[in-house]
């Protein structure tokens, strides 16, 4: 499939930001790319991506560029660091946040944007590298309506499907975190039971097939815990991450006035489990932690 699409930027091509390239290198679609890991640009340069070595390089190559890597202080540094993007961006350019970040951060980009004539798309993006890939993940995204009708076409290219949340930029930011801290929730809930049926004798996959056709059921246990356990810890998204979504998501619901039930708790597992020395594993690695006697 060749889509008639223009070109597009991207910083930041780890595990999603690469998979985002690849589905738009198999479409046909132009693909910039910048990244510090020399290896992620060149395994995508082999696909047909243009690579720059810093963002600055990527002065007037697209209409649209995604930042795709991890915090709100990567994004600040791609965008006005050191050879940062935002010096070459022409007004009337857009670009389009992935990361999951404190909604306040967010606007802080978009205001200083703002003040160049650069449009902000607020878009955090989930479902992991495989749907990336496939251009199935989702996209929560947030802005003017003219900017999101203007790229819409990428958009599409990019996620199935595109949730179209306001035109606020920063509710994007605070979806991905709702929906983030009951992922969160979810995954420790199923590591607990599971965790719960081993000590008492359990099959933990003849469990896990019972969880998974009946009531307790949800996507990221589905997702997550066949490969636990199996042992396999490769991480696919580390563990810092949801402790990074489940504590941001805390301190966003503290600064609303809420103080939920589940929430807290299943933040300071995440916590727990980077201290105890799983932060560089998968999430799924929450079980193995919570395996230990206690």
């Amino acid at each position: 499939m060749t889509l008639a699409l223009p070109p597009v930027a991207i910083i930041g091509v780890g595990n999603m930001g690469g998979g985002m390239a690849r589905n738009l290198l198999a479409k046909g679609v132009a693909v910039h790319v910048c990244d510090i890991d020399a290896d992620k640009t060149q395994a995508l340069h082999a696909l047909g991506a243009r690579v720059a070595a810093c963002p600055a390089q990527l002065a007037s190559v697209a209409a649209l560029y995604i930042v795709g890597v991890v915090t709100a202080a990567q994004v600040n540094d791609v965008l006005w660091g050191e050879q940062g993007l935002a010096c070459t961006l022409q007004h009337g350019d857009t670009v389009m946040l992935c990361p999951t970040m404190a909604p306040e951060d967010t606007e802080a980009v978009a205001a200083r944007l703002a003040g160049q004539g650069v449009a902000t798309l607020d878009a955090p993006m989930s479902g992991g590298p495989q749907r990336a890939t496939l251009g199935t993940m989702s996209l929560m995204v947030a802005g003017a309506d003219a900017v999101f009708e203007r790229h819409h076409a990428v958009l599409k290219a990019l996620a199935d499907p595109v949730f179209r949340i306001s035109e606020r930029v920063g509710d994007g930011a605070r979806t991905k975190l709702v929906n983030n801290l009951l992922a969160g929730i979810n995954l420790v809930g199923a590591a607990e039971a599971l965790a719960l049926a081993e000590r008492m004798g359990l099959d933990g996959g003849r469990t896990l097939q019972v969880m998974a056709a009946s009531s307790a059921q949800s996507w990221i246990a589905s997702d997550r815990m066949p490969r636990a356990l199996a042992g396999d810890w490769a991480p696919r998204a580390h563990m810092t991450l949801l402790e990074k979504d489940t504590g941001l998501a805390q301190q966003m619901a503290l600064k609303a006035g809420y103080v939920g039930p589940l929430g807290p708790g299943a933040a300071a597992v995440f916590a727990q489990a980077s201290a105890a020395g799983f932060a560089e594993l998968d999430d799924a690695a929450v079980l193995r932690h919570l395996r230990a006697p206690g």
